[in-house]
């Protein structure tokens, strides 16, 4: 499904000769084909779904955002406006983002539900997460959140 957003979304910027909007999603594309391929070697499936696309998302953002910072700190303005307008194209692609009280919330009821009592457990509370909500959550803030609730 989010295979042919990426295929309609770059038809659309083509006629719309939205130079940097074609552009990240080429390069969306040009990832999702890089991992597709590494995942051959390794399990029978041809392509990966779309947890896995929502990750590859999440990761691009994140990169996005420390070479903003980078930029900015290097008096590149144009080029952290540029990533910051990448972060726009990709964010079309990811589900609404949870804020941190619905993340905070989330955490509690994952905490409850596996019975997670000390940070050991964290990996479990994690994983849990990583499954129900991929895409609409920011993990390292969920990452804080899961700590400071099992210590």
């Amino acid at each position: 499904m989010l295979r042919e957003q990426f295929d309609n979304a770059l038809k659309e910027s083509l006629k719309a000769r939205d130079g940097c909007a074609t552009s990240t999603i080429r390069l969306i594309r040009a990832a999702l084909k890089e991992r597709d391929i590494a995942l051959r070697g390794k399990s029978d499936d041809t392509e990966i779904d779309d947890t896995e696309i929502l990750d590859l998302l999440q990761t691009m953002i994140k990169q996005r955002r420390e070479s903003i910072g980078m930029y900015t700190q290097g008096g590149r303005v144009d080029l952290a406006e540029r990533e910051a307008t990448e972060i726009t194209v990709i964010e079309r692609f990811l589900p609404t983002q949870m804020d941190e009280s619905a993340i905070a919330d989330a955490v509690s009821d994952i905490i409850q539900e596996t019975g997670a009592s000390g940070l050991k457990e964290m990996g479990k509370v994690m994983t849990a997460l990583r499954e129900r909500h991929a895409g609409a959550m920011d993990f390292s803030k969920a990452g804080g959140i899961a700590r400071q609730a099992l210590s």
